[in-house]
């Protein structure tokens, strides 16, 4: 063999290693963010149940002080219900998570509103600490939600660059949904005032 030859294989070898480790990188990249993302949407969960977890008692709380409001507490308890319903279900993605999310905000609105007319439940001391762990508890979600749709951007974008668009079909990639609210009233925090 000449040493021509062989320094040709050299170079060759050494080029398929690089391409490899390139390739393992790039493919370990795609990984990481996805998991990035998953984190992400867990600890929306974490932050919805915890509030799911504060809306009994907030109903409880209420109602000795609003026995003629009845529609309106069942309301938020279905909603309640169904966002939990929603969050239970692995197939359910963030577009029908944020739907239910949407009518809990929307029935926790009409809730405060209501409670307005009832100055003893407004001075109620389990009320009013109630009303600040569900104020923590929505910063808490607006800043999950932000989290997460940071993290989807990221990875996303990542699936559409080059090279990384074409090391995603050597695995399981698939694009994650952004989390998001439909109606622009909903973007608020819910106004909670005693």
């Amino acid at each position: 063999m000449t040493p021509l030859a062989l320094s040709a294989g050299w170079i060759a070898l050494i080029a398929v290693a690089v391409l490899a480790v390139w390739f393992v990188g790039l493919y370990n990249g795609l990984v990481r963010l996805k998991n990035i993302g998953k984190e992400a949407w867990a600890q929306i969960d974490v932050q919805l149940k915890r509030r799911h977890d504060l809306v009994p008692n907030l109903v409880e709380t209420a109602k000795g002080y609003m026995k003629h409001e009845r529609e309106t507490l069942e309301r938020v308890i279905q909603a309640r219900n169904a966002a939990v319903a929603v969050q239970a279900d692995p197939s359910k993605g963030p577009a029908a998570l944020g739907a239910a999310e949407n009518m809990l905000t929307g029935a926790l609105r009409q809730f405060f509103a209501l409670s307005e007319a009832y100055p003893d439940l407004k001075a109620n001391q389990n009320m009013l600490k109630l009303q600040e762990e569900l104020t923590s508890t929505e910063n808490r979600i607006a800043f999950s939600r932000q989290h997460y749709n940071d993290s989807v951007r990221r990875y996303n974008t990542k699936l559409e660059q080059v090279p990384t668009n074409i090391v995603k079909n050597f695995g399981d990639f698939p694009p994650l949904e952004f989390f998001e609210l439909e109606d622009a009233a909903q973007r608020e925090v819910p106004k909670v005032s005693f």
